[in-house]
C-alpha cells in the first residue's frame, strides 16, 4: 500500500514540474522596451512567431504527458481502493478465525467438563441405586429423584454452525 502511494505521490510530483514548465513556456518572451529599436521590436516578433509553432507543440506534448499521468494516477487510486477493501476483509477474516479458535477452546473445556459431570452424575445414580432400597425403608420415601431428565451441556459443529445441546445422563 506504502509502494503505491509513494508512486503516486511521484506522479503527482512530475506532473507539477510538467505544470511549471508550461507555465514557464507560455509566458510571453517578447521583450518590448522603449529604448529598443524599431528593428529589434520587429525581429523580436518575428522570432517568437517562428518559435511559435514549436512552442504550441511542445505544449501539446506536455498536456498529454499531464494527462496520461493523471491517468495512471487514476489506476493507482483505483487499485489502492480496491486494495484496502480486500485488506480489511482479510484483516476480518484473520480475526474471524483467532476468535473460532478461542471459542474452540471453550467449547472443548465445555465438552470435557460435560463429560465429567455426566461421569459423576452416574457414580451418583448408582450409589443411589445402592441406597433407596434402605432409604425407603426407614424414610418412606426416595433417596434422590429426577435422574432421567439430568441433561448436561454439550457443543458439536458440522463445520460451519456450532450448536450447544443438552446429552441426557
Amino acid at each position: 500500500m506504502e509502494q503505491i502511494q509513494d508512486e503516486m505521490a511521484a506522479l503527482n510530483s512530475q506532473i507539477q514540474v510538467l505544470l511549471q514548465e508550461r507555465a514557464a513556456l507560455t509566458i510571453n518572451n517578447v521583450i518590448s522596451g522603449e529604448n529598443d529599436s524599431p528593428q529589434a521590436m520587429v525581429e523580436a516578433y518575428r522570432r517568437q512567431a517562428r518559435e511559435n509553432a514549436q512552442l504550441s507543440v511542445e505544449l501539446q506534448g506536455i498536456d498529454a504527458a499531464i494527462a496520461a499521468l493523471e491517468a495512471q494516477i487514476k489506476q493507482k487510486q483505483t487499485k489502492l481502493v480496491r486494495w484496502q477493501g480486500e485488506s480489511k476483509q482479510l484483516i476480518q477474516q484473520q480475526q474471524l478465525e483467532e476468535a473460532k479458535e478461542v471459542a474452540q477452546v471453550h467449547a472443548q473445556r465445555i465438552n470435557q467438563l460435560a463429560a465429567e459431570l455426566a461421569a459423576e452424575v452416574r457414580f451418583l445414580k448408582a450409589c443411589a441405586n445402592q441406597l433407596s432400597p434402605m432409604y425407603w425403608q426407614i424414610y418412606y420415601k426416595p433417596f434422590i429423584t429426577g435422574f432421567k431428565t439430568i441433561s448436561v451441556p454439550y457443543v458439536r459443529s458440522d463445520g460451519e454452525v456450532w450448536t450447544i445441546v443438552n446429552r441426557i445422563v
